[in-house]
């Protein structure tokens, strides 16, 4: 049977971009407004026209824009039949309105559309729980947009104290809304943390960086995980904690959360708190940069600008400089791995796609992990596998001998959490010794000590 010619296919929405360009934003190496398309698709949405931007030293108070670009953006939007205008500045209630009544079409901020993407890609309940939040907190100033259609009916009968009525209204089920979203959330934050505290004899890695920077493609590659990764802005919402083995056999966590932004919305910042510490709270931090971006030196202070605010880290760990093997500009990389180095940054140039330079950055994790470590000799009796199985998973096994006896001994290094995590699930008779007194003094183990 031939089709209908009936398609279920949604019609994208076509959107129209612009922007004030302020001293204070960093240039932008693909063009004015190239974020902001980029944000636009991945909100699901066609981009329309070239768009239009205008230097200014400061926002017009009232429009963002001068009048004769006002005009003009309209004039373009309306040419263009889109079906909304996108900024790429934060507007204020009353801007949006004027902008909304000069234009005759919805307009939509940075934050807005922001806003939009994460609604999208949430999935957890937490994560549909932080953007809500997010949204109802942006929303709030700006209910007054949404009973527009009331100032048009001024003075006709019945249309005032009704009106104000229903926006009072609307504002004390928005400020409840608020209030309950924030209950629910510090529920499931409690969890988490008595989670993340469960696994506290662990060693974790959190991965932060600019969307877009490859770090669910690095997880993937460290971990084997087949976690969702895509050549988009915001694939990852959720804290995402996967088991990654090292040569050694020893397991540390490597934790993957949200991309951040420049102009990253405060509100979208504090609503997502607590889902970011989780990941900089970790034991050594790797800040993923995407090197072949023109852009990467601003991306990286607006990290480390949004690592200030959440938790006061000043500094990742380790630069982990991504997809190398798609850079063009050699000359531009070195001078950014020198720039780094020479404020004794630790860096290594990786490709998440190509497995280049993993090796190298998994040996560097692994020299963090044994500065945070000690050797450990245990002894388990004969018979006594189930100390022998958990010595293997706790530590990097170093020398190991079994005696005519059956008595097996090792030389383990390993980190105070996993021995404490190892002494609990040993047999009852093995026995554990310091290696040295370093090692003694670092993990509270003398030469005669046991398991009591």
């Amino acid at each position: 049977m031939g089709g209908s010619g009936f398609s279920t296919d949604r019609v994208k929405e076509r959107l129209f971009t612009c922007g004030v360009l302020l001293p204070e934003q960093p240039p932008e190496s693909d063009g004015p407004l190239s974020e902001l398309k980029a944000l636009v698709e991945a909100a699901e949405a066609e981009v329309v026209g070239d768009g239009f931007t205008q230097t200014r030293s400061r926002q017009h108070p009232a429009t963002l824009f001068g009048k004769g670009k006002v005009e003009e953006i309209g004039d373009e939007a309306k040419r263009l039949e889109a079906d909304g205008i996108v900024v790429d500045n934060d507007l204020t209630p009353a801007q949006g309105r004027n902008l909304e009544k000069a234009w005759g079409t919805r307009v939509i901020d940075r934050s807005e559309l922001i806003l939009d993407i994460f609604s999208r890609r949430a999935q957890t309940q937490q994560a549909r729980l932080q953007v809500e939040l997010a949204q109802n907190i942006y929303l709030m100033p700006r209910l007054r947009r949404m009973w527009t259609h009331l100032e048009r009916m001024e003075g006709a009968v019945g249309t005032r104290g009704p009106g104000e009525t229903q926006l009072e209204t609307d504002k004390r089920l928005l400020n409840k809304r608020i209030t309950d979203l924030k209950r629910e959330l510090s529920v499931i934050e409690r969890r988490k943390q008595r989670e993340v505290s469960a696994r506290g004899s662990e060693f974790v890695v959190g991965l932060v960086g600019y969307t877009n920077a490859g770090k669910s493609t690095l997880l993937n590659r460290l971990t084997g995980s087949a976690e969702f990764a895509a050549d988009m802005p915001f694939a990852t919402l959720d804290t995402r904690t996967r088991r990654w083995i090292l040569p050694d056999r020893r397991t540390v966590l490597l934790s993957d959360t949200v991309g951040f932004l420049q102009r990253l919305p405060h509100h979208l910042v504090a609503s997502f708190h607590a889902t970011l510490e989780e990941t900089l709270h970790a034991d050594l931090i790797l800040h993923v940069v995407d090197a072949s971006n023109p852009d990467a030196h601003h991306q990286m202070n607006a990290v480390d600008e949004v690592l200030g605010d959440v938790s006061g880290h000043l500094a990742s760990d380790i630069i982990v400089l991504n997809k190398v093997d798609r850079v063009g500009d050699r000359l531009g990389l070195a001078l950014l791995d020198g720039e780094l180095r020479d404020r004794g940054i630790e860096v290594v140039h990786v490709s998440a796609h190509s497995g280049e330079g993993v090796d190298e950055l998994t040996e560097l994790v692994r020299r963090r992990l044994d500065d945070r470590s000690g050797l450990v000799d245990v002894t388990a009796p004969p018979g006594d596998g189930r100390t022998v199985a958990v010595v293997r998973g706790a530590g990097a096994v170093l020398e190991e001998e079994v005696s005519e006896d059956g008595t097996v001994r090792m030389r383990v290094r390993m980190s105070p959490g996993a021995l404490g995590l190892m002494r609990r699930k040993a047999g009852p008779n093995a026995a554990f010794a310091a290696a040295d007194e370093a090692a003694g003094a670092w993990l509270g183990l003398t030469q005669e000590s046991g398991t009591d």
